[in-house]
């Protein structure tokens, strides 16, 4: 079991089993201003996300938690279910990445040509600059969506699209047509005005929510796009006077010019810093924004930041989604691996349906949680520990190394597909085994 430690240094007696739910990290405490830096930077390192994973994990293998067990002997089996719908769905083996912009195909539809033929005629950095922002206003309305909500996207054929592949298809259409622009000669952007001025009303209007057709988390949705409105026009050093989150652009290529090569850790981090205070779930440490931070007693981790464990789960899907702009306006990305699995309820879900991670009270899955119940928190943290032990035997399955097949591409291959086709097999409609009560910014 991974250790934490007191205020004074000694490490608490080993919990049973119903214990570690009661335990609570202790109050935080004044700290000086270098030593809440110190702790906001660590809890902004993927390799942070990973490590406390991996110790809530040990935790779980220890027999300390009250909420899971991990049933190792189905960790081959799960795996070869991954790899065997990754290789009918990729034949060839020719894996994209895990992104939003596998959601832009949905219906077979090349939507990427389409945006390509509305920015003919720009230069390089415009055209990623652009695609940067769609990727960017996409992936944050990409949350739970509800069973219920639908998207025509044709209304003359009535091609329908549900869940992410409605979401993304409904953005894709309100970004061309100028809904996240201030500028009318300009519609394919994204600026600080235009977000700023975003209502309920509006975001339903793009999205053809209403009664009949409920959106889930819609106004924390609009809640997210105003904060980063804000957000934007607070930073003009960063997005410039207009507030284009497409400078990341320009940031992060100069960043890669100084020194050669550009990590996909960098990205991360730059989104971290540039964005943890948009997030409505208004976590803080030490009244500083973190974002998708929790505690739990057995995160460990040493100093200021001990006990909470951080996900990042949207900006790491959107930091996923933002390597092939980068990648096709010539810069490559490197160090892929550095970032984890996404804890979600595909992900997640994959887990549970499949019986590797088995919950010890099955009733407590009948009760809506919220991503701050223990635990949720756990299963979050599980998924992506159990993750990081899939993707190697997922690799031995295929015949193919992690330089051939990182976890960004066993993700699409995959881990999602698999959660999704599991629910399916499972509850009618496809639903997750857990119900998370959303608001549209962490599930």
């Amino acid at each position: 079991m991974a250790e934490t430690k007191t205020g004074d240094g000694t490490k608490p007696m080993p919990t049973k089993a119903g214990e570690g739910s009661a335990r609570r990290a202790p109050a935080p405490s004044k700290r000086s201003e270098a030593v809440v830096d110190a702790a906001v930077r660590v809890l902004r390192d993927p390799a942070t996300v990973r490590s406390r994973c991996h110790a809530i994990a040990a935790a779980v293998d220890a027999g300390y938690s009250a909420h899971f067990t991990i049933d190792r002997a189905q960790l081959t089996p799960v795996a070869h279910r991954v790899a065997t719908l990754t290789r009918q769905r990729f034949p060839d083996l020719a894996i994209p990445y895990h992104s939003r912009w596998r959601h832009f195909e949905a219906g077979g539809v090349d939507r990427k040509e389409r945006l390509d033929a509305l920015l003919e005629g720009r230069t390089v950095e415009e055209i990623a600059r652009s695609r940067i922002e769609l990727t960017l206003i996409s992936v944050l309305l990409d949350a739970g969506a509800g069973q219920q909500w639908r998207y025509i996207e044709y209304p003359s054929v009535a091609q329908r699209y549900a869940r992410s592949e409605g979401l993304a298809v409904a953005s894709f259409r309100a970004f061309t047509l100028g809904r996240f622009s201030s500028d009318a000669a300009d519609p394919c952007r994204v600026d600080a005005k235009a977000l700023m001025a975003i209502d309920a009303a509006s975001l339903a209007s793009m999205f053809q929510a209403g009664p009949g057709n409920p959106l889930v988390g819609l106004d924390g949705r609009v809640a997210l796009l105003r904060r980063l409105g804000e957000a934007l026009h607070e930073q003009p050093q960063l997005f410039g006077l207009d507030g284009r989150p497409g400078m990341l652009f320009d940031v992060l290529s100069a960043k890669a010019v100084a020194s050669g090569t550009l990590a996909a850790a960098d990205i991360l981090g730059l989104l971290l810093d540039a964005f943890s205070g948009i997030w409505p779930s208004g976590q803080l440490f030490e009244g500083r924004p973190v974002g998708d931070v929790w505690p739990h007693a057995d995160a460990g981790g040493d100093g200021a930041s001990g006990g909470l464990v951080p996900f990042h789960k949207l900006s790491q899907w959107l930091t996923y989604s933002l390597l092939e702009p980068f990648e096709w306006a010539g810069l490559a990305v490197q160090g892929l691996d550095a970032l984890t699995g996404l804890p979600e309820y595909r992900n997640g879900g994959l887990l549970i349906d499949a019986g590797l991670l088995v919950p010890n009270k099955p009733r407590r899955m009948a009760k809506a949680m919220t991503p701050a119940d223990p635990w949720i928190v756990e299963w979050r943290a599980l998924t992506v520990a159990l993750l990081d032990e899939i993707a190697p035997l997922v690799r031995e399955a295929l015949g193919v190394g992690p330089t051939a097949l990182p976890l960004a591409c066993i993700l699409e291959g995959g881990t999602w597909a698999a959660g999704r086709a599991i629910a399916i097999e499972r509850r009618p409609g496809g639903t997750p085994p857990v119900t998370v009560e959303s608001d549209g910014t962490v599930f």
